[in-house]
């Protein structure tokens, strides 16, 4: 039934929050894992630097985003593999992260995303947690939304929360 699973990341412990609940599905489905980061071009405003100068720095900042998106994927991925998951890693880029992702689960002929929804609010809710809703309305597959919370002071890290 799920083959192959797509979980999403970024980086941070929000997105994290999508891997126990694909591990899960994963033991009792016996699936393939496949991590995935979409990094975004780097984007500078030209003031008075020149041409050569702009197009080198986008170049080394979007180097290092992608050496640093391998390295985070890598070693989750060795982290998962000691437990006995078959995983597999991929770094690719997207001006649309929502966009970029549904044509890595088409190319890779997932049976199901698990993603988590960053549960952000305000204008940062608008703004990403658009990716979660566009996969969810777009994907070809079931999509598996977990909701992450960040942790303050005020309310202490909670359990995700699952959202179908």
């Amino acid at each position: 039934m799920f083959n192959h699973l797509l979980v999403p990341l970024d980086g941070s412990h929000l997105a994290e929050a999508a891997l126990p609940p694909a591990l899960e599905l994963a033991s009792k489905f016996n699936s393939k894992i496949s991590l995935i980061w979409v990094i975004q071009p780097p984007h500078l405003i030209m003031t008075a630097a020149n041409g050569s100068v702009y197009a080198q720095l986008l170049a080394e900042m979007r180097q290092q985003s992608e050496q640093d998106a391998h390295a985070y994927l890598k070693a989750h991925q060795g982290s998962l593999r000691q437990q006995g998951y078959e995983v597999h890693t991929q770094v690719t880029e997207g001006e649309n992260i929502a966009d970029a992702l549904l044509q890595v689960a088409e190319n890779l002929k997932v049976d199901a995303i698990v993603m988590s929804t960053h549960g952000r609010g305000g204008l940062s809710r608008w703004v990403f947690g658009s990716v979660a809703d566009k996969v969810l309305r777009y994907a070809g597959v079931p999509v598996l939304l977990i909701r992450a919370r960040e942790e303050t002071e005020d309310h202490p890290k909670k359990d995700q929360e699952t959202i179908v």
